[in-house]
């Protein structure tokens, strides 16, 4: 039992000491064994110059019983996992006058090829061709979608073109270049291993990391030779991902590349980037990332609120705010703004800084550090709010000014736990937290709506007492789309307030996960479709009347910027006699139906006179004749632009159940005012 006992230990210690050193990142590298790999020393027959000179306008193909070979300097390593499936080269270790890029179908090619290994690249049967401008080797396989581009030499093909020399590797000295030298004059060096001297990263993305995970991004840079920053392109699959990026001036390394106009390099290895020097070139006078509570005074959301004296309120003190981000901009809802909140309550913060969620300290469930002392707070339209001035109020705060006042705790992240409260319940201490409210349902007249579509949306929960709250949900949610849910359940967001109303945020569908039956015990079902049309072939045929009474313009179908989907269209030109225009359904019987509505999509362009809707139950063959009755229906408001198309809801047809019905769309425009109109996908429905 005893022995028993000592192996269990030793194995447990084993693994221990695996899980410890396997979570440990140093960016220590160790050498490739380089030992049973094919290798040979050959004779080169043209230069990398000489190589990059078969390219002119379209691919070129060496024979596959060509004897060329070419050779060159291995200037990267995907050893970190920035660099994927590309092997670059230079002519020379040192001085280089010509870089390369060879596209392979393989991953790791450092252990086989690592940086500075000679190689010789045997050509038959490989192509040039061009990726965003810039002329690699790789090989025509019928997939490509252009005559100048080519595929990846494929994995199996790179040990029989491609041999690291037996007896030659060297150091590879990184070329000098300075950002106003990368222009296309030196285009010859993409593929070389530069350097650039008193580089430093933009003051916008200090305290950043080098990418978010999984997502590949671009991180600006400049030295003192111009003001143009240019392009450090960083994988978020690289090992250094999380890294923060360096907040110093100094030496930079990478390979030079481009796509397009776009000169930008790749990293290495960060080990190779010596950026810790100050002041910068901006002024910056000592690493901006580095926080210290020395000095500073805590102050807790709710005593931030009380420094709100007027509606944009200086805050002069040395004070900090410490609380946790309950909401961000991942989904879109929010937009150039998060909400944070501590133990005393919750607030906005106004940052003018897209994709935030990508920042760490801005992180859904991070703790951030604000430094307050020359922001603002005042109330806008009723919510307080921190940020910047714009105009008489509080507005963002600058994106190159981020680093001056927000500070990773380095905490890490914890759940957001939220505040249960019902609708009665609501109060001012409750605006800028993450509250729960139980049993909520959307009202019916937001069945079957989507979120938002067009423009930011209000859509009413309602609890089983009938107290309603709005939902506001932006256009720009990756949900907006989303088909609003039927049932009743928890709903979870962000309280605000706007000029005494109170009104929810959520930040994903999850925030209203409504599945079980309504509070009448009811559960939803969907109205049957009697009749649809969704101008899919184009022309009304005989299921539409159009009734032209002034004017010279009348409705018809168009597929125009939609692709291959047809809607039905009015438009008046301006400068032109007034315009009437009615396009008008055939008849759909309600007889026998308990409940009906009607539901169409609209998009509206251009200034000009609302589309009217309306129903009737006889009509006489004369809109001027016939009884109509106007429909409520929710219209497109944007006339800014197209393609934001409305949802007009289920509009009610209670009043015509029993009966036969038909719909109408009036279009009227004057000789100053003629918008554009666009109907698509309607419905009558009914059960």
């Amino acid at each position: 039992m005893k022995k028993y006992n000592s192996i269990l230990k030793y194995i447990f210690v084993m693994i221990a000491a695996l899980v410890i050193t396997g979570c440990v990142h140093d960016d220590k590298y160790n050498e490739p064994n380089l030992d049973g790999y094919q290798c040979a020393d050959l004779t080169a027959t043209m230069t990398l110059t000489q190589l990059r000179a078969k390219y002119t306008t379209t691919s070129f193909t060496f024979p596959d019983n060509s004897t060329d070979i070419v050779e060159g300097y291995v200037s990267s390593t995907d050893e970190t996992g920035n660099i994927y499936k590309t092997i670059y080269i230079q002519d020379k270790p040192e001085n280089p006058t010509q870089g390369f890029v060879i596209s392979v179908d393989a991953v790791s090619t450092y252990t086989n090829y690592p940086q500075g290994s000679k190689v010789y690249i045997k050509l038959a049967g490989l192509s040039l061709g061009t990726y965003g401008g810039v002329v690699q080797l790789g090989v025509k396989n019928g997939t490509e979608t252009a005559a100048t581009s080519v595929s990846r030499i494929p994995e199996k093909l790179v040990p029989a073109r491609i041999f690291r020399s037996c007896t030659v590797r060297e150091n590879i000295i990184p070329k000098i270049m300075t950002s106003l030298q990368m222009v296309s004059a030196n285009d010859q060096y993409i593929g070389c291993l530069i350097q650039m001297d008193n580089a430093e990263f933009d003051s916008r993305i200090l305290c950043t990391n080098f990418a978010p995970n999984g997502v590949t991004v671009d991180r600006l840079i400049r030295d003192n030779s111009t003001a143009t920053t240019r392009v450090v392109r960083n994988s978020g699959y690289a090992s250094f991902a999380n890294q923060v990026l360096p907040s110093g001036n100094g030496k930079f390394v990478g390979i030079y590349s481009k796509f397009n106009s776009t000169y930008q390099m790749y990293i290495n290895k960060v080990t190779d980037l010596e950026m810790t020097k100050f002041p910068r070139i901006d002024g910056i006078a000592s690493n901006p990332c580095e926080y210290s509570d020395n000095g500073l005074t805590q102050k807790t959301v709710a005593e931030v609120k009380q420094l709100a004296t007027s509606p944009l309120t200086l805050i002069t003190g040395d004070f900090v705010l410490k609380a946790k981000v309950i909401a961000n901009d991942k989904s879109g809802n929010l937009f150039k703004y998060i909400y944070v909140e501590d133990a005393t309550g919750g607030i906005r913060i106004n940052i003018d800084k897209a994709d935030m969620f990508n920042d760490p300290r801005f992180a859904l469930g991070k703790e951030v550090y604000v430094k307050l002392k020359n922001l603002y707070v005042g109330a806008v339209n009723g919510e307080v709010q921190l940020g910047a001035p714009f105009g008489a109020v509080v507005g963002r705060i600058a994106e190159t000014d981020v680093y001056k006042y927000f500070f990773d705790s380095k905490k890490a992240i914890t759940a957001v736990t939220a505040t249960e409260r019902t609708i009665t319940q609501f109060s001012m201490a409750d605006v800028g937290r993450w509250v729960k409210i139980k049993n909520l349902q959307f009202i019916d007249g937001d069945l079957e709506k989507v979120y938002a579509s067009g423009q930011v949306t209000n859509r009413t929960l309602e609890d089983c007492s009938g107290n309603k709250v709005l939902l506001r949900t932006s256009n720009f949610a990756d949900f907006a789309g989303n088909v609003i849910e039927s049932g009743k359940g928890d709903v979870y967001g962000v309280l605000s307030i706007f000029n005494g109303t109170y009104q929810l945020w959520i930040t994903d569908v999850l925030g209203a996960d409504l599945d079980d039956p309504r509070c009448d015990g009811s559960v939803y079902v969907p109205l049957a479709v009697l009749y649809k049309d969704d101008f899919a072939a184009g022309g009304f045929g005989s299921d539409w009347t159009t009734v032209n009474v002034a004017g010279t313009q009348v409705w018809n179908t168009s597929n125009q910027g939609n692709g291959t989907n047809y809607y039905a269209v009015m438009s008046a030109p301006l400068n032109n006699p007034a315009n009437e225009d009615w396009l008008i359904s055939k008849t759909v019987s309600l007889v026998g139906k308990t409940k009906a509505a009607v539901s169409f999509t609209t998009d509206v362009r251009y200034a000009g006179n609302a589309l009217q809707v309306y129903a009737t139950e006889n009509y006489t063959g004369n809109p001027a004749t016939t009884t109509w009755v106007a429909l409520p229906a929710a219209l497109d408001t944007n006339n800014t632009a197209f393609g934001d198309w409305v949802s007009s809801g289920n509009v009610d047809l209670s009043a015509f159940l029993g009966k036969n019905v038909r719909i109408a769309f009036k279009y009227t425009s004057t000789s100053s005012a003629a918008a554009t109109w666009e109907i698509d996908d309607f419905k009558i429905k009914g059960q």
